[in-house]
């Protein structure tokens, strides 16, 4: 921070090189709030969204989930994301504290009923099938945790479609308030938490279904051709 506030005021020591600018440049964007100035906790961060995530991830794609390990995953996951949302909000205008506590308990609410409502819907479902049955409940955790990310936002930030965000021009100075770029910043943002999900909870259990299918094939004709030879 320090060396790009010297760039800013044309005091840059000799030798630094447009590199060292633009890794400082880099650095403060990942680790630096831009509105506060603060520095964001590192599990917060958005660079930071897939070493802390990963865990959770992990957690909710478990297998043959219990009712209480099915709420305390999605509980972990909302906790975190909340927590992501706070760290990196529009701070351009205050906003009380009650209001995130509110798309806190919005969004575990939702993300636990979503789980816990589909886990039951599927296990009651009497035209499934065993495998069928089983393939479904693997693709659950994603529209839980997609719903309740997006309620996760609209809860915390919804004050900004009545009061609007500060439009800033190209040299970083406020020249007003807007509330249609209050509006796409929340689509744009509810957005991003759908898309963020969608790999680490859609392609595992995907490539998993195809492993066991492919497995079980290769079983099936092993038996056969052992069979067919011992005969």
């Amino acid at each position: 921070m320090k060396l790009l506030d010297q760039f800013k005021n044309g005091t840059l020591p000799p030798g630094v090189t447009n590199g060292q600018l633009w890794k400082a440049q880099k650095i403060k964007q990942a680790i630096i709030h831009p509105d506060t100035g603060e520095k964001i906790p590192m599990p917060f961060r958005m660079s930071g969204f897939v070493p802390f995530g990963t865990p959770v991830v992990v957690g909710l794609l478990l297998p043959n989930q219990t009712f209480s390990s099915t709420i305390f995953w999605q509980w972990l996951n909302q906790s975190h994301n909340a927590c992501v949302n706070y760290c990196n909000r529009n701070a351009t205008k205050p906003t009380p504290i009650s209001t995130f506590f509110q798309g806190y308990l919005g969004a575990v609410s939702s993300a636990v009923t979503i789980a816990v409502g589909l886990n039951v819907l599927i296990k009651r479902a009497e035209h499934f099938s065993p495998a069928t049955r089983i393939l479904v409940q693997r693709f659950i955790p994603f529209p839980a945790v997609a719903s309740a990310n997006v309620c996760n936002v609209l809860l915390m930030r919804h004050t900004e479609l009545s009061e609007g965000i500060s439009v800033l021009d190209d040299k970083g100075n406020v020249v007003g308030t807007s509330k249609l770029a209050a509006r796409h910043a929340l689509i744009e943002t509810s957005l991003t938490r759908v898309v963020l999900p969608m790999p680490v909870l859609l392609l595992p259990p995907l490539v998993m279904s195809l492993l066991e299918r492919f497995t079980y094939r290769s079983w099936s004709r092993r038996s056969l051709l052992l069979h067919t030879a011992r005969s």
